[in-house]
């Protein structure tokens, strides 16, 4: 018997885990760009270029329960197939 599940169908925290590597990323990009400065010795950014550097901790959570909903739905799953 085939499985029923689909290969191209999305698990239901698949959308979180994406979104939450791109806030990731984007605050990578905006720590290296905050700390840049200070190694080249220029000017620093103003302040609210550190905050932005706290989406990495929010992609971080974001990712995370993203991988908890689809660990749920794949222990609901699992209950219901027996």
């Amino acid at each position: 018997m085939r499985d029923k599940t689909q290969p191209n169908s999305a698990a239901p925290g698949d959308r979180l885990v994406r979104a939450g590597a791109l806030v990731f990323f984007l605050g990578a990009v905006a720590t290296l760009v905050t700390v840049a400065p200070l190694f080249l010795g220029t000017t620093p950014f103003p302040p609210y270029m550190f905050g932005l550097s706290m989406l990495m901790a929010v992609g971080f959570v974001i990712a995370a329960a993203g991988v908890l909903r689809s660990v749920a739905a794949g222990r609901r799953q699992a209950r219901e197939g027996r």
